[in-house]
């Protein structure tokens, strides 16, 4: 097996300075590093993480808390696992789960444990118990998400009040007279995660600016059933004189249902009604028909996060004139919306 020795015998420098290249922990000559590395490479040294871990006291692990929880939306999730893991392995770390019904005490248990040296939360409630918990940990901790009190901890996630204008103002400037969001299940709004709140007051404070009728809608659940049964009550006082009507659904499990549901109905979007969804640009362009959407922009949020949680985590500077950080949705139009007259 290759060893350090060997390579620091091959660049012609001693084994501290192999691992000061390594670890980054020092300032090293470009011309010396490039020995180091040539050896490296020539050598195939793949350092004992192990062993590099126990070296420098961190265990190379970020704890990702990820939203597990019955009827979560895992087709979503899953882009901000795979860019964590993947932002994370470019750090030279490995990422562990762990599941949000564990509460404070997972969060405990991962700090304290020495599991992991800075953890990712997710799925935040509006009042999360757990944000206390996080602030008083002796690991940097970041949310993907902004709960009422961050406690001072950093936060990034989708500028979701803007989402939900942005959808309002489009259905507006293509002279939409009535607006209905189709909006979230009921287990979800009673969980009250904090971006559903966020949403709802963009859409409506939209709509009274606009002077569009505007009303809100919960399906009792994200099935076709759950679907049809929104519609209904959307579409219940829709008059054939009542003007152009706009469906806005943020919830991404339920575009297809409800999409699907007003076609059975011999209701066309983009032809006798507009739909606007809050979803992936993966999810509204293999929709049927493709739906118009605004981004959830889930791998740049994961992207951003993880850049300022390894900025913290090797203690150089961030940005101190605010801890939130919002990404801008993009609005996409497709087949789903009406021209403007």
């Amino acid at each position: 097996m290759v060893t350090s020795r060997d390579v620091a015998r091959l660049a012609g420098v001693s084994q501290s300075t192999v691992s000061y290249v390594m670890s980054g922990r020092r300032s090293i000559s470009p011309e010396t590093r490039r020995r180091v590395e040539e050896a490296i490479e020539t050598l195939g040294f793949q350092p004992n993480a192990g062993a590099r871990a126990l070296a420098s006291q961190r265990s190379q692990v970020i704890g990702l808390v990820v939203p597990f929880a019955p009827g979560a939306d895992m087709t979503g999730v899953l882009p901000f696992i795979e860019t964590i893991t993947k932002c994370a392995r470019e750090e030279d770390h490995n990422v562990i789960l762990a599941t949000e019904d564990e509460g404070a005490e997972g969060l405990t248990r991962l700090s304290d444990q020495s599991l992991c040296d800075a953890i990712v939360l997710m799925e935040v409630g509006s009042k999360d118990p757990r944000i206390p918990v996080a602030a008083g940990l002796s690991v940097p901790v970041i949310l993907i998400g902004v709960p009422d009190d961050p406690a001072g901890l950093y936060c990034v996630d989708l500028d979701y009040t803007l989402a939900g204008r942005m959808a309002v103002d489009e259905l507006a400037a293509s002279a939409h007279d009535r607006v209905v969001l189709l909006g979230y299940p009921r287990d979800v709004l009673a969980r009250d995660v904090n971006f559903v709140r966020r949403f709802l007051r963009g859409a409506e404070d939209a709509a009274a600016a606009h002077g569009i009728a505007y009303a809100e809608v919960s399906p009792p659940d994200t099935s076709r059933a759950g679907a049809e049964a929104a519609l209904d009550e959307a579409l219940a006082e829709q008059g054939p004189g009542d003007g152009r009507l706009g469906l806005v659904i943020p919830d991404p499990q339920l575009i297809q249902p409800t999409l699907q549901s007003l076609l059975d109905r011999g209701l066309v979007p983009g032809r006798d009604l507009s739909v606007i969804g809050l979803c992936t640009d993966r999810t509204a362009e293999t929709s049927t028909p493709p739906v118009t959407n605004l981004s959830l922009e889930p791998r740049d949020v994961s992207r951003r996060a993880m850049r300022i949680l390894f900025r913290l985590l090797n203690r150089e500077s961030v940005p101190t004139t605010s801890t939130v950080e919002l990404v801008t949705p993009r609005l996409t139009l497709r087949q789903t919306s009406l021209s403007a007259r």
